[in-house]
């Protein structure tokens, strides 16, 4: 494939090295304003923009029938929007908070550890997220995830940064207390604990690079081409619960 990597900081250089290990060929690279006559000609986008341009990139991609991979964070405000736009422009378009395999992996430990741990009110889920220092929103997108599918099995309304005391989400009778810590050199690490009175129930992932989320996006990639329609990795990776 010709692909098009709208961001080109240190994740947009690992995707580069790993796509091109794998056959593809980067056709335009940016981290400025689009050029729509070169991005028209790439098979494919994959956004790891910053948030403030995110939008702008996938939904221009649309308008020219490019397919999108997008792992950018902290513009998920205009997320419905921009599938709006997908669907309008009969495009494809795969969204992740995380494209790493363990970490989707992970998403499902969680989804399934709330499903069992919901009729045990006794325990008291957190979520702890660290990254490294130049990540520009908190918590994380693959933290907010988390909550997500977890709330989701669970009585909490909505979740709490702890470090700032920002309540989000909604009316918060029982918050999720989720604390985001930022260090140097720190690709990724997400906890999920369960605290009781009596005893603990935690899972963890831990990122050692960005290549594992630089091969799962240009596996998502791959995946796309040729498809039409809104997906997730779950579609990519088989995940879903068989009926």
């Amino acid at each position: 494939m010709k692909i098009a990597l709208l961001g080109y900081g240190r994740m947009g250089k690992t995707i580069e090295k790993i796509a091109t290990e794998r056959g593809h060929e980067i056709g335009y690279k940016t981290n400025t304003k689009l050029d729509e006559e070169i991005l028209k000609r790439q098979d494919i986008a994959i956004d790891f923009s910053i948030p403030e341009a995110a939008f702008d990139n996938i939904t221009t991609c649309f308008k020219l029938g490019v397919p999108v991979v997008s792992g950018t964070t902290g513009w998920l405000d205009h997320l419905e929007e921009a599938h709006k736009s997908c669907l309008k422009h009969k495009s494809a378009f795969i969204y992740a908070s995380n494209f790493s395999l363990g970490v989707n992996l992970f998403f499902e430990l969680n989804r399934k550890l709330a499903q069992l741990l919901q009729p045990y009110p006794n325990y008291k889920a957190s979520l702890t997220e660290v990254h490294h220092t130049k990540k520009l929103d908190q918590p994380s997108g693959t933290a907010i995830s988390l909550a997500e599918d977890l709330m989701a099995q669970q009585a909490y309304t909505g979740w709490q940064l702890t470090n700032d005391n920002q309540i989000k989400s909604g009316s918060l009778t029982k918050p999720l207390a989720i604390t985001a810590i930022r260090e140097e050199n720190v690709p990724g690490t997400h906890w999920v604990n369960y605290k009781s009175e009596i005893d603990e129930i935690s899972i963890k992932h831990k990122a050692n690079s960005r290549d594992g989320f630089a091969l799962g996006a240009v596996v998502a990639a791959e995946w796309l081409e040729g498809k039409q329609g809104i997906f997730n990795m779950q579609d990519v990776l088989n995940l879903h619960e068989k009926k």
